[in-house]
């Protein structure tokens, strides 16, 4: 895997969190109904 398969999957993995607002902290005091996520889930 070269690095941008790699940055793919991350910003895709961020993606998916962000839509399913399941986040860590610096995210979660930006949005709405969102569910706080330590850093170790």
């Amino acid at each position: 895997m070269g690095w941008t398969e790699a940055a793919d999957l991350i910003v895709k993995g961020m993606e998916g969190a962000i839509n399913a607002k399941t986040v860590t902290y610096d995210f979660e005091r930006l949005m709405e109904g969102a569910k706080l996520l330590k850093c170790s889930e």
